[in-house]
Formats: C-alpha cells, structure tokens, sequence
C-alpha cells in the first residue's frame, strides 16, 4: 500500500517530511535555526519603530510625549495581532500537522485569515473612535495630545493590514517556515523606514506631513506587504494551501483558533493596561519625565522581538510535537527557548543600565529627558533577563494549549502595578519611584510564569 507522502502531492510530501523532522531532530540547533531569520526580520521591525522615534524627536519633546501615548496601543496591535491570535494560528496549524491532518490545516489557514481580517477592523474602528478620548485620559493635553491624535489617526487607519501580514505570517511559521515571513518582514520595515521619513520630513520634492507622515509609512508598506503574502501563499508555495473558493467558513474550525486565542489575547490587553497604567503615571511629572519614558519603552518595543522571536519559533516546535504526543520534548523545546531569551534580554540589560546614553541619545539631547530614561533603566535594565523567561514561555504554552499560568503570572504584573501605582500616587512619590515599580512588575511576571510552566502537566496524567 503506498504511503501517504507517495499518494500526495510535492508539496505535501515535502511537508510531510518537514513536518518529521520538526519532531525528531536535536531542539536546540532548530530553535537557534528557527530564531535568527525571525529575529533579524522582528529587530528590523523594531528598529523601524525607533526610526520613527528619530524622525518624532526632531518636531521636539512634545511630539515624542504624544507619540508615547499612541505606543501602548501600537504595541497592543502587534501583541494581539502577531503573538496571542498569531501563536494561536501556528500552533493549531502545527498541532494538525503533527497529528498528520493536512486538510484541517489547510482549512485553519483561510479560517485565520478571515480571523485577520475582522480583527484588523474591529481594531481600526475602535481607535479611529475612541483614540483622543484615550490619550486625554493617558494625560495628554494641548499640543501633546494633538501630535497623538494626528499620528494615531493615520496609523490606525492600516490596521487590517497589520493584522492580515501578521496572520499569514503565523500560518507559514506554523508549517515550520520561517524565511519567507522573516523576509517578508525585513522589507517591510526597510520601506517603513524609507517612507516615514520621506512623508514626515519631506525629503527630497514631496512636502512635510509631520506626524501624519512619519505615520503613512507604516500604513503603505504594511498594505503592499500584505498583498504579496496573500499572492504567495495562494500561490502554493508554502507547504500549506489557502483554498478560499472551497473552504466554507465553519464555526467550528473558527472556535478552535478563537479559544486558543482568547485566553492568548488576555496577555497581551494585561501588558498594555499595565503600560497605560505607567504612562499614566509617570504623566504627572511633565513632558521630559514621559518623554524620557517613551524612550525607555522603545528600547523594550527592541527587546519584545528578540523574545518574540526565539518564543515564536518554539511554537511549530512545541505544537508539532503536541500533536504526536511528545509532551517531554514539547516541555524541552519551551525550556531551552526560554533560556536564550532570557540570556540575550539579559545580556542587553545590563549594557542599557551601565551605559544608558549609548541608547537615549539616539533620540534626545535634552539633559532632563536623559536623566528620566537613565533613571528607569537603571531600574527596569536589571529585570529584563526575567522578562525575557516569561514572555518565551508564554508562546511555548500557547502552542501546547496550556496558557493559563502565562496569564495568571501576568495578572500578577497588572495587579503590582496597578497597586503599587495607587500606593505611590497617594503618597506623591518622586518618579525612581514609578520605574522601580516597573521593574517589580518584570520580575514578578518572570518568576511566576517560570512557576507556572513548572508546575502544569502538558501530557497525560
């Protein structure tokens, strides 16, 4: 009788065979295979987000306050988009794959996209409407608030986008392809970068937009990025089909992506509100202390990608062999990817809290905005190597269906600081304060999600 790799098509049996040695081979060489190209293309992503930064400063601090205030939810975008509803999306896709169903993955995939594409709405319409009332709330006032109010009103605009490069993206990684995204997203970040600066500061003939411009740029590259994933993946090429016309949109195979994904979406709104918290906070002692904030936050908007990226290329790893009942080596893969998160977040730590200028100057030579972000390095620096462990860890649970501890742990940073916030607030609190907070607020994530991990059974019993 013949095998089913014989019976099916190039494609298919390549995947097939892909598939077996996602499951057979040594963890720690395909996890370091998996991250780079993730990495290099994540660090270009963030590294276009500091560009935007550098481009925001030259209109003065008041611009780089308003853009700190539009962050949080740029980030929660990205957050929902790329890591809760994306590692959900790779992780079922890879849970079918492991378990040998190739149709099912095929119809998980156009089921993620429609998943994408509404998501992407819902999120545009919702800061489209309710984004000046948010950054008043978050503080903003007068000039602040109307450099966050122009740049979120464009940005937000390429929200679907957003979602839908995301989404693919999470449906070739949960193939085990990592080039093509990764390239995929190399070049959307160079065009970023290319355009924010050409729309925002007018090089060359075209005219100064300002905020609006540097915020344009995501929304173009991000819409042509988008249009050539869709045109790649209908194309066949990824191991792993997009049938449209012949997929029948079936509320089963949505609620498998969306129940995974729901609790996986908690994570990323805890981060956010905790951020929206701080930014709150830190508000209250004027525009150089949030500059100086926004700042330190962009350096983290650096580091998420590099968690992200050895987190995200656990997850075909740690699904695949979910779904061929290897729950010892699902546990291996989450493990050892969290240590080399939590080594190179470490490692970057502790160079941002000896030498913070070697980052802040990049973007400000304003002495109290230096001294803000020296201030909160020195405190939240040491803690990223824990931050590193707990946001790996949160994937790899992902992908084998057991994220509620990564979620409790999170609870735990939300309620820290949310406290902690009140607690300081009430006693008007000098802003060291606040970043120590922050810095508590990492740990505590670090440590109980590595309890968590520990403790849950991911096999039988």
């Amino acid at each position: 009788m013949p095998s089913a790799s014989s019976t099916a098509g190039p494609a298919q049996a390549a995947a097939a065979d892909r598939t077996q040695t996602l499951i057979t081979a040594p963890v720690l060489p395909l996890l370091v295979r998996f991250a780079l190209p993730n990495m290099g293309a994540l660090l270009a992503a963030a590294l276009a987000s500091v560009s935007e930064t550098i481009y925001v400063g030259r209109f003065g601090s008041g611009a780089l306050a308003g853009l700190a205030l539009v962050f949080p939810m740029v980030m929660m975008q990205s957050m929902l988009s790329a890591g809760a509803m994306g590692s959900s999306v790779s992780s079922t896709i890879s849970r079918a794959l492991g378990a040998g169903q190739t149709e099912r993955a095929n119809a998980l995939a156009v089921h993620a996209l429609w998943i994408g594409v509404a998501g992407g709405g819902l999120y545009m319409l919702a800061m489209l409407v309710l984004g000046e009332a948010l950054y008043a709330l978050l503080g903003g006032q007068g000039e602040i608030l109307r450099h966050a109010v122009a740049y979120g009103q464009v940005a937000f605009l390429g929200s679907v986008f957003v979602w839908v490069v995301n989404t693919l993206s999470s449906v070739i990684r949960g193939a085990g392809r990592m080039t093509v995204p990764s390239v995929a997203l190399l070049l959307i970040s160079v065009a970023q970068v290319v355009i924010s600066g050409a729309l925002g500061l007018g090089w060359g003939p075209l005219p100064a937009l300002g905020m609006r411009g540097v915020a344009a740029g995501q929304v173009v590259a991000y819409g042509v990025g988008a249009a050539a994933l869709l045109a790649w993946l209908l194309a066949g090429r990824a191991g792993i089909q997009l049938p449209l016309r012949r997929t029948p949109v079936r509320m089963e195979t949505l609620r498998t992506i969306l129940q995974a994904g729901a609790v996986a979406c908690i994570s990323p709104l805890q981060t956010v509100l905790t951020i929206l918290i701080l930014t709150r906070l830190v508000a209250q002692f004027g525009p150089e202390a949030l500059a100086g904030y926004g700042i330190g936050t962009r350096l983290e908007f650096l580091l998420v990608p590099i968690a992200f990226a050895v987190g995200v290329a656990s997850v075909p790893l740690v699904g695949m062999a979910m779904g061929a009942g290897q729950a010892a080596r699902a546990r291996r893969v989450a493990w050892t990817a969290a240590a080399m998160a939590g080594a190179m977040l470490g490692a970057i730590g502790l160079v941002v809290t000896w030498w913070p200028d070697v980052w802040t100057r990049l973007f400000t030579q304003d002495a109290p905005v230096l001294a803000s972000t020296a201030s909160y390095f020195q405190w939240a620096g040491p803690c990223y190597a824990l931050f590193g462990v707990g946001l790996s860890l949160y994937f790899s649970s992902v992908a084998a269906g057991k994220a509620a501890g990564p979620v409790m742990a999170g609870t735990l940073r939300l309620v820290v600081v949310a406290a902690g916030g009140v607690a300081l607030a009430s006693a008007a609190a000098p802003a060291w304060t606040i970043f120590a907070l922050v810095a508590l607020g990492m740990a505590a994530y670090g440590l109980a999600t590595m309890a968590f991990v520990k403790s849950t059974p991911w096999g039988p019993r």
